[in-house]
Order: structure tokens, then sequence, then C-alpha cells
């Protein structure tokens, strides 16, 4: 499984010569590849892409505007996020159902529900291709059903938002925002993930330099996950 990350940047105005694009992820295998996520910075680049599908977390701008001209794929979404970008016009969409896996091009995608958002409900995807497991949640507070959906994983790729500092808050009963970076570590520490990615970098990351990036590898080193700070265009083979 090849892992490519197309874009980095969360939905912020700074950006750095290593996280321009919104965060998308490319994965790829036995030559055939899926696209996760497609922000306002990917629209009218989706020809260039030529993914054989096209799968979406959530309805921000940063994770599903690039679709507005429509798309050369099929789009996999949940119904509320289809429900959100129903006036895009899109003519092959397939309804992804929570906690029901389903395949494409010989991987198996499986969505997990998460808290972040009210307004978007959003999914984090586990991914199976070959003997690798991944688990890719760009923006998250809460994964339901968290012991199902990260056990056995080969790599964790999260929402870098935020390093140290909760951007969390509730409204209602519902908890929304972006957890720690710190905390994410700890859930793979939990389970056991030796690896992770980060991607969707907020201000801290894009502005912080080596400074952020040392207090990032120091978290990890204390939870002995390998930690890599993901940069646009940046590939990963797992093996």
């Amino acid at each position: 499984m090849k892992l490519t990350f197309l874009g980095t940047r969360g939905y912020i105005e700074e950006t750095s010569p290593g996280h321009r694009m919104h965060s998308s992820l490319m994965v790829s295998y036995k030559g055939k590849e899926v696209l996760i996520d497609c922000g306002l910075d990917w629209l009218d680049q989706l020809t260039e892409l030529n993914p054989s599908a096209i799968l979406l977390t959530h309805a921000h701008p940063d994770h599903a505007f690039g679709l507005q001209n429509g798309a050369p794929c099929p789009v996999y979404a949940t119904d509320e996020t289809l429900s959100d970008i129903r006036e895009y016009g899109l003519d092959r969409t397939v309804t992804v159902e929570p906690k029901s896996p389903f395949e494409i091009q010989d991987m198996k995608f499986t969505a997990y529900p998460v808290e972040h958002s009210t307004k978007a409900p959003s999914v984090g995807y586990r991914i199976e291709a070959g003997t690798q497991t991944v688990f890719y949640v760009p923006d998250v507070v809460y994964i339901h059903d968290r012991d199902e959906a990260l056990s056995g994983c080969d790599a964790y790729i999260g929402d870098g938002s935020t390093v140290s500092t909760s951007f969390v808050r509730k409204q209602g009963e519902n908890l929304i925002g972006h957890t720690p970076v710190r905390t994410q570590l700890t859930w793979c520490k939990k389970f056991d993930i030796p690896k992770a990615f980060i991607t969707h970098c907020g201000s801290e990351i894009v502005d912080g330099g080596d400074k952020v990036e040392k207090e990032i590898m120091e978290e990890a080193d204390q939870r002995g996950v390998e930690t890599i700070i993901a940069t646009d265009g940046m590939e990963h083979i797992l093996r």
C-alpha cells in the first residue's frame, strides 16, 4: 500500500512550502488509486489526479468543495455528506454505511463515525490492502467504536490542527473541534500502532518550524510511536 499525501494543510489561511494544499490522501494498491477528500484547493484538478474513486470524510470546504464542478469517478460518502453536497450534481455517488465494509479495487474500506462537527457529520476510514491496515481521520475529537476502528492497525493518520492545546468544546450534547496530536499519539500507544502520520496541519505546525516538530517528536518518543509530520507530495510505502 502506498500513501501519497497530496495536501496536508488544514482549514487555515497560513501556508508554508510543505503545507500549501488542503489535506488529501491518495491510497494506491496494485496500480489502482483511491483519493480521500477533495477540498477547495483541488477544484478543477481531478482530471490530472485521475483516481478510480473518491471518498469523503465530511462536507467541510477543505474536504469536499473541490467537487463543485463534478467528479470524473464515483464519489463515496455517508448519506449526510452526500446530502450536504447534493447541489454539485454528481452523477455517480455511492452511499457509505458506517461500520459496513466495502471494496474498491482490491482495497477494503470501513467508515467509523467520529465527533468533529454537528453541521458536517464526519467519519474516519479504516483501510485494508494486502497485509497492511491504516486508519485515516484528518478531523477528530473522538472516534466511536475506537477499539474496533484502531485494533490491529499498522499506521494511524491523524489530525494536526493542534499539537497540545485542546480545541475541543461542547455544543449541546456533542463534542466539536479537534483533539491534540499528543492525545492521538496516546491512542496509538494504547492500541500498539507503531507508526503515526500527522496531516491536516494547523497554524502551530505550519508556522512552528523546528521547535514544534521537536515538541511532537518528544511526545512520540515518550509513547514509543514512530511519528512523521506529513508534507505535501510526500510518499510512503507500507509493507
